[in-house]
């Protein structure tokens, strides 16, 4: 079995309903939904704001690889164009972390790195992923990590995702 912790943006269309198709394309894995945040842009790109959310989802079929391929099916199906780093994107879905039967699951390859190398500096990531689970680490404690954090507004909504 392996569980992902998945951290999902969009800023282009209607965000919302993209967020959404993330939690239906996972069905029944999807075991946590956050609520729902809107954050300024990270990376330097003038653009709009966007949506973002925390999903944690098990299925015993998926290894890292599997969830990094299945996220890039929901973007696409999203209409993602990756034109610019860090640039403006209809669904946006992240792979932040891995977990087996024996703990959290490193990764060093060229398609993916895991965990996530820059989570611990999102908190757009830490923020949502702190309200599905409490306890969640990284290197550290989740919730330490978040306090080194400045500058980053993460504002929450009245906006919720359905399970």
């Amino acid at each position: 079995m392996t569980r992902a912790v998945l951290s999902i943006g969009s800023n282009l269309g209607d965000r919302l309903a993209h967020l959404q198709s993330v939690v239906e394309g996972l069905g029944d894995a999807v075991v946590a939904v956050s609520p729902v945040y809107e954050t300024d842009p990270w990376g330097g790109v003038e653009q709009e704001p966007f949506l973002n959310a925390v999903l944690i989802a098990e299925d015993p079929a998926r290894d890292p690889h599997a969830w990094l391929r299945r996220a890039h099916e929901m973007e696409q199906a999203a209409g993602r164009v990756r034109e610019r780093r860090w640039g403006p994107r209809t669904l946006d879905v992240d792979l932040v972390v891995c977990y087996g039967p024996q703990g959290q699951i490193t990764v060093d390859d060229r398609d993916l790195t895991l965990p996530h190398p820059r989570a611990h500096l999102r908190a757009f990531v830490l923020v949502p992923w702190l309200d599905v689970d409490p306890a969640a680490e990284l290197s550290r404690p989740v919730r330490e990590l978040l306090t080194e954090l400045d500058g980053d507004v993460v504002r929450p909504t009245a906006l919720a995702l359905g399970a």
